[in-house]
């Protein structure tokens, strides 16, 4: 696989680790990984949206024990230094969604340096995902 697009829709710790540990592994290995983050992931790429990730909902009070086998496995427990470790491949772009960033207060003055930029979702989808040998949604 020589490329791969991925959209990520949900910001809770347990639910962005998932399709950023699928990009990691593709990364590794030589692929490129476009990342479009919509909805509530947009805050993601932000410092400050990145920091409030937490577990959601049912196994919220999971998280030690999740976030421990995390850094078991040898990955960063933080959000944020998961993407940085991303961008240091040099195969993966972050890309935040124009509409979510417009709705959940995202723009160029609070985008973490490690994103690419602000894209419309459609011009994702044209230039990224129609295109990728794989498409993930999460």
């Amino acid at each position: 696989m020589k490329t791969m697009a991925i959209v990520i829709r949900d910001d809770a710790y347990d639910k962005i680790l998932t399709p950023l540990a699928f990009a990691y592994l593709t990364a590794s290995e030589g692929t490129q990984v476009d990342l479009l983050f919509v909805n509530w992931a947009v805050k993601a790429l932000t410092a400050e949206g990145a920091a409030k990730l937490r577990m959601d909902g049912l196994h919220a009070a999971e998280e030690p024990m999740v976030r421990a086998g995390v850094a078991k496995a040898g990955l960063p427990t933080e959000i944020y230094d998961v993407i940085k470790a991303l961008k240091a491949t040099g195969c993966v772009n972050f890309y935040a969604c124009s509409l979510a960033g417009a709705i959940f207060g995202v723009n160029e003055s609070n985008l973490i340096p490690e994103a690419t930029g602000i894209v419309g979702a459609a011009w994702f989808l044209n230039e990224k995902a129609v295109k990728a040998d794989h498409c993930q949604y999460f």
